[in-house]
């Protein structure tokens, strides 16, 4: 076998990890650009120093032990990625104000595509799915750095002790030990497993929602929208720090500061194991519609719980591979309805 032909079969065998990977690491993170950076690390790592590796494990472990490393090194600064509701009490309309934090704070949102690897296993499908939704994720974030690696390689990986107590260099009780704190903390926050609720694919009474909520956003119908939002419903808005909670104040706020956005449209897209939409509101310059906002829904017993937009449209709508435009008068198939 020639060099080129070994080089070019060792790309593919590393690059056949990389969704993953990136899921790995979004978990580890939580920010979706640092997750491919650090896979980025990862794997030219690996290049680099393949022929050092000799076979004691598979590819794939060394690769997770890598990319382990990777991570832990990014979390030292003790930087914990958070949702507004994680750092505050909630706003009521009346003393609402838009102040942004910077962009290290949030836990920030990821394309399904990017982090859940097709699988032919409907279980393992959905363990893979539940464990990038929001309420999760943040729940992860407060954990130390090893015991979030240690509960993302055993509950969500289904990896055995022993391969993780190899992989971190320790034993298997001090993974076990590890592995019964994470599960401690988890157990304490009651919104963990919150988005649970959403089933894979989603059932006709889930798409029946979406399909009205789309309707009543875009007609900007409050009393439609009121309908279809539980009454303890969540509303964010990273970068800002502004969380609001209810129906009432969640759309006092849409017809008051949020009044430009009558007249948005929205396009479906797969985020964080949710239904999600890129949300582009009227353009008066342009006459069309411009980039808002990637909204991330929870759903629980038939109502919409959380209503989670993420403002930095410069960041989100490439990484989703969404347009930056659309015109004035989007058609039926490109407004995905």
């Amino acid at each position: 076998m020639g060099e080129g032909t070994a080089t070019a079969d060792l790309e593919v065998a590393l690059e056949k990890h990389r969704t993953e990977l990136t899921g790995y690491c979004y978990r580890m993170l939580g920010s979706s650009f640092e997750a491919e950076d650090a896979v980025q690390d990862t794997l030219v790592r690996a290049w680099r120093s393949h022929d050092r590796f000799e076979g004691r494990s598979s590819l794939r472990s060394w690769l997770y032990r890598i990319a382990t490393n990777v991570c832990l090194d990014m979390l030292t600064a003790g930087n914990k990625r958070a949702r507004p509701m994680d750092l505050s009490e909630s706003t009521p309309l009346a003393r609402a104000a838009l102040a942004p934090r910077p962009d290290s704070t949030w836990l920030e949102p990821v394309p399904d595509a990017r982090v859940l690897p097709t699988v032919e296993d409907p279980a393992e499908a959905a363990v893979a799915k539940e464990s990038v939704r929001l309420a999760f994720m943040a729940a992860l974030q407060q954990l130390p750095p090893k015991q979030r690696a240690v509960l993302i390689l055993r509950e969500v990986l289904a990896w055995r002790a022993s391969e993780v107590a190899e992989l971190l260099d320790t034993t298997v009780a001090s993974v076990n030990s590890a592995l019964q704190r994470a599960r401690a903390t988890l157990a304490e926050r009651a919104d963990a497993g919150a988005e649970g609720a959403v089933s894979d694919p989603l059932d006709e009474e889930q798409q029946r929602l979406l399909e009205r909520y789309v309707k009543a956003f875009e007609g900007y119908d409050m009393t439609a929208l009121t309908a279809l939002l539980h009454e303890d419903a969540v509303m964010t808005m990273p970068p800002f720090d502004l969380w609001l909670r209810g129906t009432a104040d969640i759309t006092g706020f849409m017809t008051t500061l949020g009044a430009s956005c009558a007249g948005s449209r929205l396009l479906p897209v797969q985020a964080n194991g949710l239904p999600g939409f890129a949300h582009y509101k009227p353009d008066p310059d342009s006459g069309g519609f411009t980039p808002w906002a990637v909204q991330v829904l929870e759903i629980s017993d038939g109502r919409i719980t959380g209503f989670h937009c993420f403002l930095d449209t410069a960041r989100w709508f490439p990484l989703f591979g969404l347009p930056l435009h659309l015109k004035a008068e989007p058609d039926q198939a490109e407004k995905g309805v």
